[in-house]
This record gives structure tokens, C-alpha cells and sequence, in this order.
């Protein structure tokens, strides 16, 4: 049977323009960092890419070397993409990322032009993609020039293979510069995509101004930090978390878990109980109270987390009483 998504969908979701450029994103976009491997199951993964475009959510957000193993989660993403989303593609913003290893030798990593050529043109590959909405360097490469780099995002958008160029978890020294490059290209940086949650706040140090003085957006990720702000651990450790699953490259590892963090949980949890919401939907709303981030990616591993987590964009605003008792958790 054919997919139909819900006609209701735009209904269901607010979207923001990102940075000055005319792309609005939906305030919740889901991630395939996680989930969409060669252990998933492929149905689970079919089922919350419907419920997240079934309400409105028309970002799906990937990179070469997620899964696992590396590539998978783009590889599980095509083979739905042409069963059932083909016909919506316009309505779909889909990106991708190169930077970290994908391939033995000195050209699978990093930031050379061969490499994110080839990354590139890899992902479209496994996707079934004629282009991607919006491609990232996905970090910062200390040996290879910005200015090559950038140069190759310009040449990629320049070559129809991507329609916006974006970084990720740069530095707001390293930012500006890559900015500065991409401007004076004729290819402006429109996002960047950094770690933010309650958890982890680099990005108050510098980066959020800059991101709004040039007028480029921010799309965060790891803003659930990995599942601890969430009901998930509240009473401990379940078997089917991350932590049980032992999954490697980036995920939660079991030294997060301290007495301290499970305290500063705990209490948030029930200030969002008090708020009428989950701590995971209160989570995403304390992200998105800054209108300068346009939006914070989910990643699901059940078609229930995708629809919970909408719920946060239903009140997205705290008092200042709200703030300043997430404040004092937090610096306990």
C-alpha cells in the first residue's frame, strides 16, 4: 500500500526562517544519527519518518557517517525515500554531512576537496538523491585551509548537488572566518549546527551572538543530551537505552550517569511536571525559547517519541520564576 501523508500535516507544526536566507525550517527536525542502522528495524524506521512528516516535520537530517555502521542510516533513508517519499520531494529538505571517517587512506576524512567531493557524491548515491537541500562540513579540519574547504562547499552548490552549505560544531573564532570565505564566494553560510542542550551551553560563550550578527541560523543537536532529558533514566538504567546498547561514535556513555546529573534530572523533572510537560518536551521548549535557534533535531527511535516530542512547541515559554529555578538546578 502506498504511503499518503496527512493532509493536515502544515497544520501541526511552526517553521522558522533560517538566518536571512528564504528556507524556513520546522521548530522540530529529526536526525538519523541514531536508529537508522543495520540493526534497526527497517519497518520502525519507515514508521517514524511517516509520523514525523505526517505532523509537519520536513526536515530529515543525516550525514555520511551515520548509523551503523558509517553510511547505513543514508542507505535505510533512500530505500524509504523512494518506496514512499519520492513523490513529496519538494516539499522535503534533506541534508547531509562530510568530515569525519568514511573510507581507509589519507582521503576519507576531513576537509580536502577530494574528499567532500567524493563524500558527497557517495551520500546522493546511497540516498537515491539528485541533490541534497543542505550539505555541511561537519567539523572543523586543523590541516587543510578554510579556504579550500569553503571553496568546495561554493563549487558543490555551484554544481547543483546541494542547494545551501552549512558548518557544524565550529568555534565562534573558526565560524566567522568559514562565514567571511562563503560570503566573499557568492555562497553564504545559511546554518550551522552545534550541541546544545541544558546540559551543555557553549554555544552562550560567543557562538549564538555571532550566529545572530551574521544572520545565520542554528539548528542544534543533542538538545535531549543523548536521552538524560528524558524520563528514560530517572529510575536508573533500562536495557534497551543506549547505554545498554553499548552503541559507540558519539552516543551516551554510562560515565554521563553520575548521582549529581541524576539529581539535576530528577529536579527538572518535576518542574516540568508543574508546566504540564515531559521533561523531554520541556527540554526541546528551553531550547526553543531563543528565536535565534531555528530549530532542535530530534532523534527517535519510536514513532511515539517524534509525536511526545511536537507536543514541546505547544509552550515554548517560561516565566522568569521557570528560568531562574532551571538556573539554580542547573549550577547546583
Amino acid at each position: 500500500m502506498s504511503y499518503s501523508p496527512d493532509s493536515n500535516r502544515y497544520q501541526q507544526m511552526e517553521y522558522r526562517r533560517c538566518g536571512n536566507s528564504g528556507l524556513k525550517l520546522p521548530l522540530i527536525s529529526l536526525g538519523l544519527w541514531h536508529n537508522f542502522g543495520k540493526i534497526d528495524g527497517f519497518e520502525n524506521c519507515r514508521n517514524i519518518l511517516h509520523t514525523a512528516f505526517d505532523n509537519g516535520i520536513t526536515h530529515f537530517d543525516l550525514a555520511n557517517n551515520y548509523g551503523p555502521p558509517p553510511g547505513a542510516a543514508e542507505v535505510t533513508f533512500g530505500k524509504i525515500f523512494k518506496e514512499d517519499f519520492k513523490p513529496y520531494r519538494d516539499e522535503l529538505i534533506i541534508s547531509s554531512k562530510a568530515g569525519y571517517q568514511m573510507w581507509e587512506g589519507p582521503y576519507g576524512d576531513f576537509g580536502s576537496k577530494k574528499y567532500l567531493i567524493a563524500s558527497l557524491d557517495q551520500s546522493l548515491q546511497r540516498m537515491g538523491l539528485e541533490y541534497v537541500d543542505i550539505f555541511y562540513h561537519h567539523r572543523p579540519d586543523p590541516e587543510t585551509s578554510l579556504e579550500e574547504t569553503m571553496s568546495t562547499l561554493d563549487l558543490i552548490v555551484r554544481q547543483g548537488k546541494a542547494l545551501y552549505v552549512g558548518i557544524s560544531s565550529y568555534q565562534p573564532a573558526e565560524a566567522e572566518k568559514a562565514f567571511a570565505v562563503l560570503k566573499r564566494l557568492g555562497t553564504p553560510c545559511i546554518i550551522h549546527q552545534p550541541r546544545y542542550s541544558m546540559l551543555d551551553r557553549w554555544i552562550e560563550d560567543g557562538l549564538l551572538d555571532l550566529l545572530e550578527k551574521e544572520k545565520v541560523g542554528c539548528i542544534t543537536f543533542s538538545s535531549l543530551a543523548q536521552g538524560l532529558l528524558t524520563n528514560k533514566y530517572l529510575n536508573g538504567i533500562p536495557e534497551d537505552s543506549r547505554v545498554g546498547r553499548h552503541l559507540e561514535n558519539g552516543a551516551i556513555g554510562e560515565s554521563q550517569l553520575t548521582e549529581e546529573t541524576l539529581q539535576k534530572i530528577k529536579q527538572l523533572n518535576e518542574l516540568a511536571i508543574a508546566r504540564n510537560q515531559t521533561l523531554a518536551q520541556m527540554s526541546l521548549a528551553w531550547v526553543l525559547k531563543d528565536e535565534r535557534i531555528t530549530s532542535a533535531i530530534l532523534g527517535a527511535s519510536k514513532p511515539q517519541q517524534v509525536t511526545d516530542a511536537i507536543e514541546a512547541i505547544k509552550n515554548y515559554h517560561f516565566s522568569k520564576e521557570e528560568l531562574n529555578k532551571i538556573e539554580f538546578i542547573l549550577k547546583q
